[in-house]
């Protein structure tokens, strides 16, 4: 009899190390995830939602012109960085939390920061470093170093080739293109911008020229290209395909933001094109979007997005990055916060100083999980299995999750906390690989023996921080109403310094 009740213990024990879970009635069933509820991210796209927060670094001729928009007709020698470090460059974006940075590689004027074989505006005919040096390889170098991905930003518009708007152009933009998605290792996101056509030097003809956004640059072929040479690399613009514009440059999504979304063009019977949808869609997104086509949100430390002298009194405080950051990250988007590179060639110690002071109050926040120690407590939880179990909302691993049974579309999650607990963020989010199936969720705090709602909001998505006035509890409860069953992975507690 003693042997027969080893074996069976060593048979549970086997299914259970294989992932089985055993249900009453049902032993040795294995329980399913649900089902994905609409459009779901790529696996590129996942990669990129675990960045969050990374920089964008505009430099070229306007640096040096104190412009923000060239017009195409500088000198290469215009550029020339007096005291360039990429570490210093770099090492900033590194020790403020970025998670990677986009370098505009070439902007509206045409310059280019790398020697481009396919012209002559280019580092390579500047008295930077004796035509030498390599802005954009320097960069990527740096980032290898520090551990942080590496990004590119090229203009689709041109104010300096003499070709701009016609199909000669379009071939070089994809020659320059190849060149910056083979030669500098990975990229993560491609920055495709949606100003296009208008004044500019265009080889000395100083004239306007205009093109048909929707069907000039052959997107469809570019995208395919780029999927080619870099699968893992994001495309941002107004219509994606991988992230969409936020439709401001004021540091904030919108409340809702959803992660799916569907550009409509802003000119009926034109396709949608960058610089050619309604682009304030993109604050909120669509909650039934066609596409997983997540926000980004794009703001500079600065007035501008260039380096000028008469801006360094003007750096965005730490306390209002921290605004941003709640605004943008804590809404389920990206945060891509632009720090440009002086004359020097350096991160001014203005901005230095306000990313500094930015990090260290987002480390204090973060620093304690005031949920830990917590039980966990749900409503329902999928076939009872531990897979998906409650407190996996608590192992700060996003690849585990809650999920409740099918058709059960209501639920509510219940923290009891070890001790008396004050409060005033909580960060949450949902599993994104089955999609975003949640459509509002609230927050109640347990006082004098009732439930008291303290906050409430539509989306979660990639994340989601509430941030408010301090709560005081023993017990918080999450409540939740959405399509399908709701597919939870952190539910996280912290107090601000």
């Amino acid at each position: 009899m003693k042997t027969r009740r080893t074996l069976a213990t060593l048979a549970v024990l086997s299914l259970l190390s294989l992932g089985a879970c055993i249900i009453s009635g049902e032993p040795g069933k294995r329980i399913s995830p649900p089902k994905p509820y609409g459009p779901v991210p790529s696996p590129r796209q996942l990669a990129w939602h675990k960045l969050e927060f990374y920089g964008f670094f505009h430099t070229t001729v306007n640096t040096f012109t104190d412009k923000e928009w060239g017009y195409g007709d500088e000198s290469p020698d215009v550029f020339n960085p007096t005291d360039f470090d990429p570490d210093q460059i770099v090492g900033t974006a590194k020790a403020a939390g970025m998670k990677g940075v986009i370098l505009t590689a070439k902007h509206h004027d045409g310059f280019c920061l790398w020697p481009s074989k396919y012209t002559k505006h280019s580092v390579k005919y500047s008295k930077w470093m004796n035509g030498k040096g390599d802005f954009v390889g320097a960069i990527a170098r740096s980032c290898r170093k520090f551990g942080l991905k590496f990004g590119i930003y090229l203009s689709p518009w041109d104010r300096n080739h003499p070709d701009y708007g016609r199909p000669a152009y379009v071939t070089y933009y994809k020659n320059q293109l190849r060149e910056l998605l083979t030669n500098y290792g990975p990229v993560f996101e491609i920055w495709f911008d949606g100003a296009n056509g208008g004044t500019g030097y265009y080889g000395g003809a100083r004239e306007r020229r205009t093109i048909d956004r929707s069907t000039y640059y052959g997107w469809p072929k570019i995208w395919a290209m780029v999927r080619r040479l870099q699968p893992m690399a994001c495309m941002f613009s107004d219509v994606g395909p991988d992230i969409r514009w936020v439709g401001n440059e004021r540091g904030y999504a919108g409340d809702p933001c959803w992660a799916t979304y569907t550009p409509h063009s802003k000119i009926p019977g034109k396709a949608p094109a960058p610089g050619l949808v309604r682009f304030k869609e993109g604050l909120h997104g669509h909650r039934h979007g066609k596409y997983w086509m997540p926000a980004e949100v794009d703001v500079s430390i600065r007035p501008g997005w260039f380096y000028h002298p008469s801006q360094d009194s003007k750096v965005k405080s730490p306390q209002t990055l921290v605004k941003i950051y709640f605004q943008s990250v804590g809404r389920g988007a990206s945060l891509l916060l632009n720090v440009p590179p002086d004359r020097r060639g350096r991160i001014h110690e203005q901005d230095v100083k306000s990313l500094m002071g930015f990090r260290r109050i987002l480390d204090r926040i973060f620093e304690k999980d005031l949920a830990r120690g917590a039980r966990v407590i749900a409503s329902n939880v999928r076939g009872n299995s531990p897979r998906f179990a409650p407190e996996n909302v608590l192992d700060q691993d996003r690849d585990t999750y809650w999920c409740c049974d099918d058709g059960v579309t209501a639920p509510a999650l219940e923290l009891r906390l070890p001790r008396k607990t004050t409060f005033d963020v909580v960060d949450l989010r949902e599993y994104l690989p089955l999609g975003q199936r949640i459509d509002t969720w609230a927050l109640d705090a347990w006082k004098e023996g009732k439930w008291v709602e303290f906050a409430k909001g539509e989306a979660i998505g990639n994340r989601r921080l509430w941030r408010g006035g301090p709560v005081t509890t023993t017990r918080v409860r999450l409540r939740l109403t959405g399509p399908v069953c709701p597919a939870l992975s952190d539910f996280h507690l912290y107090k601000q310094p």
